[in-house]
C-alpha cells in the first residue's frame, strides 16, 4: 500500500506531507484546491513524464517522494532481486524534477532510469480517471486480467512450456536443415577437400616445427665447408697438435736441468694442447653434425611447401588445417547421416506442435468461458452506474497464425455506449467519465485478481449524482475490502463511504500574494461539515449537515 507521499515545491505545493491508511480513503475540496497536483505530482513519482512547468516558480528543483508497503510476495520484490536490489518493509521511489526539464529518478535512494521507476510504479499503483494516459488500460493486459478472472494460470504455464518446447526444436530442425543443405551443395568439393586434407595429414604446431628445421640445415649447409676446412687444420697431417705436443715433452725432459727456468712455459703449453683438444673434439662433434643427408633438406621443404600450398588453397592459416579437416569430415559424415537426424527432428517437431495447439486450443475455449463469465459480472455492474444501456465485450480474435508463448488468442476489451452505436475498444469508444465507470465495473468484477496494491480513482464520480454516486461509493468500498483505493471526489455520498478523509485546500500565504495547496486529513467534526459543504454549496445548512451525518452513518457494503 501506499503509506505516505511528501512533496516539495511542486506548482502550489511548497511542503507537503499527507499519511495514508488501508481501505477507502477519499480527497475532497473545492474546485481549482489542486486535487490534480496532487495527482501529477504522484505520477511523476511513479515513472510520469517529468515537465520543468511543475516546479514553483521561486526554486530551481522540486520532488516527490512516495513511501510503500509492500507485502511479502509481491512480484515487486522478485523484480528488484533480478536487478540487484533489495526491498524491506517499506519501498520509497523519490523523483527529483529540475526547472529545466531534467529528472532524476530513485528507488530506496539507489538511482535508477525513469523507465525502471515506471516498471515498478506500475507494479504497485494503477490510476483510472478523466484522461486515457492516466489509465492503465493496456489492451496487452487485456488477456492476463481474463486469465485471472478465470483462473487459467496452470494452463497459461502448460501452454507457454509447450511453446518454448516446440520454438526451440523448430529452431534446432532450421541449423541442422541448414547444414544439411550446404553440406549437399558442396558435396564433390566436400569429398575431394577432405580426401586431400587426409592424405595431407597435417598436424598442430607442424610449419613451425618445419620451417624452424629447415632454416637450420640451410644456415648448417652454408658454414660447413669452414667447418671441414677448420676440423682437416687441427685433425691433419699438418695439424700444429703434433708439433706442440712434442715440443712440450722435450722441455719438459729437461726442465730439471735448470730449475725454474722453463716450469712455467712447459705448463702453459699444457694447458694449450688440453684446449686445443677440446676444441679439436667440439669441432669435429659439428662438423659431423653437418653432414645430414641432403634429401632431409628437401624433404622438409617440400613437405612445407605443401602445406603452404594448402593454406593458400583452403584460405586459412596453416596452423588452422588440422581443424579444418575435422570440420571438413564432420560435414561429409552430415551428409550420410544428417537426412535421418533431420527426418527424425522433423517427427519430434510435428509431435511438439500437435502438443501445443492441443493445450493452446483447449486454453482458447476456457478464455472464452472465462470471457462469458466476466462479460456477466461486469454487465451485472453496470445499470448501477448509469451504464445500462452499455454492453461490456470482450472481443477475442483465435487463430492459429496467432500462436505463441500465451497461446492462439487475441483479445481486448471492448464496449458499445448505447443501442444502435459501434462497439469498439473500451479506451477509444467511452468518454473520461464513462471509461472510468467500466473500469471500476471491471475491478469490481475481477476483484483482488490483477490489481496492483494500490487503485486511484479520479473523479470517477464527475458528471453522477444520488444514487448512481453512492453505487459508485459501495463498490470503491468493496474494493477497498482487498485493495488500498484513493479516489478524488465531488460526490459526497462516495466521501461519506471512506475510512479516511482529506481536505485539499489553497490559500494564500502570509508573506505574500503568493497560494499554496494544503491537505489535511479530517475526521468527526470536520468531516461532517466537509460533506455536508459537498451536499449544498458554500453555505452550508443545517439540513446539509443532517443529511451529511446521515450518509456518514449509512451502513457498510
Amino acid at each position: 500500500m501506499l503509506r505516505q507521499l511528501s512533496i516539495r515545491d511542486i506548482v502550489l505545493i511548497e511542503r507537503l506531507d499527507i499519511e495514508f491508511i488501508q481501505g477507502l480513503s477519499v480527497l475532497t475540496g473545492e474546485t481549482g484546491a489542486g486535487k490534480s497536483i496532487l495527482l501529477d505530482s504522484l505520477a511523476l513519482a511513479l515513472g510520469g513524464r517529468g515537465d520543468g512547468g511543475l516546479v514553483r516558480s521561486d526554486v530551481d528543483s522540486g520532488s516527490v517522494t512516495a513511501v510503500f508497503e509492500p507485502v511479502a510476495g509481491h512480484p515487486v520484490h522478485a523484480f528488484l532481486s533480478s536487478h540487484e536490489m533489495v526491498v524491506g518493509e517499506e519501498l520509497i521511489l523519490r523523483r527529483v524534477q529540475n526547472s529545466d526539464g531534467k529528472t532524476r529518478a530513485f528507488v530506496n535512494d539507489a538511482p535508477v532510469s525513469v523507465a525502471m521507476m515506471r516498471e515498478i510504479g506500475a507494479m504497485l499503483v494503477e490510476l483510472h480517471g478523466q484522461h486515457d494516459e492516466r489509465a492503465m488500460l493496456d489492451p496487452n493486459s487485456h488477456r492476463d486480467l481474463l486469465d485471472a478472472h478465470g483462473g487459467l494460470e496452470a494452463e497459461c504455464s502448460l501452454v507457454a512450456n509447450a511453446w518454448k518446447s516446440w520454438l526451440e526444436l523448430k529452431q534446432a530442425k532450421a541449423r541442422l536443415s541448414q547444414e544439411v543443405e550446404d553440406a549437399r551443395k558442396e558435396a564433390e568439393y566436400l569429398k575431394s577437400s577432405s580426401e586431400e586434407l587426409r592424405l595431407l595429414a597435417p598436424e598442430t604446431g607442424e610449419e613451425t616445427a618445419l620451417a624452424d628445421r629447415r632454416q637450420r640445415m640451410m644456415k648448417i649447409e652454408q658454414i660447413a665447408s669452414d667447418l671441414g676446412e677448420a676440423n682437416d687444420t687441427l685433425s691433419g697431417n699438418a695439424s700444429p697438435v703434433t708439433v706442440l705436443a712434442n715440443l712440450a715433452r722435450r722441455l719438459e725432459r729437461k726442465q730439471d736441468q735448470v730449475p725454474g727456468l722453463i716450469e712455467e712455459t712447459v705448463k702453459n703449453l699444457d694447458i694449450a694442447l688440453d684446449a686445443l683438444h677440446e676444441a679439436q673434439a667440439s669441432l669435429e662433434a659439428a662438423f659431423n653434425e653437418t653432414q645430414f643427408d641432403p634429401k632431409e633438406l628437401e624433404s622438409a621443404e617440400e613437405r612445407l611447401f605443401a602445406l603452404r600450398a594448402a593454406s593458400r588453397k583452403f584460405s586459412t592459416p596453416v596452423e588452422n588445417l588440422p581443424e579444418l579437416a575435422i570440420k571438413m569430415a564432420d560435414s561429409l559424415a552430415m551428409l550420410e547421416d544428417g537426412a535421418e537426424r533431420l527426418k527424425a527432428i522433423e517427427t519430434e517437431c510435428g509431435e511438439r506442435e500437435i502438443e501445443y495447439f492441443r493445450l493452446a486450443e483447449a486454453l482458447s475455449a476456457k478464455r472464452k468461458t472465462a470471457a462469458e463469465t466476466l462479460v456477466t459480472s461486469v454487465m451485472n455492474e453496470l445499470p448501477a452506474l448509469k451504464l445500462e444501456q452499455a454492453e461490456f465485450i470482450v472481443n477475442i480474435d483465435s487463430d492459429q497464425g496467432l500462436a505463441g508463448s500465451s497461446g492462439i488468442d487475441t483479445l481486448e476489451f471492448w464496449v458499445k455506449t448505447n443501442p444502435g452505436t459501434k462497439a469498439g475498444p473500451m479506451r477509444k469508444v467511452a468518454s473520461g467519465g464513462e471509461l472510468a465507470r467500466f473500469m471500476l465495473a471491471l475491478k469490481v468484477a475481477l476483484a483482488d485478481r490483477g490489481s496492483a496494491p494500490t487503485l486511484i480513482f479520479d473523479e470517477i464520480d464527475s458528471g453522477v449524482g444520488g444514487a448512481v454516486a453512492d453505487a459508485i461509493g459501495q463498490r470503491l468500498a468493496r474494493l477497498a475490502q482487498g485493495v488500498q483505493v484513493l479516489s478524488v471526489t465531488h460526490a459526497p455520498q462516495v466521501a461519506a463511504r471512506a475510512n479516511g478523509h482529506y481536505l485539499i485546500s489553497k490559500s494564500k500565504i502570509s508573506s505574500g500574494d503568493r497560494v499554496a495547496t494544503a491537505v489535511e486529513e479530517i475526521s468527526t467534526t470536520s468531516r461532517l461539515e466537509e460533506i455536508a459543504r459537498m451536499l449544498s454549496g458554500a453555505n452550508v445548512t443545517n439540513e446539509a449537515r443532517a443529511q451529511a451525518e446521515k450518509l456518514i452513518n449509512q451502513p457498510a457494503v
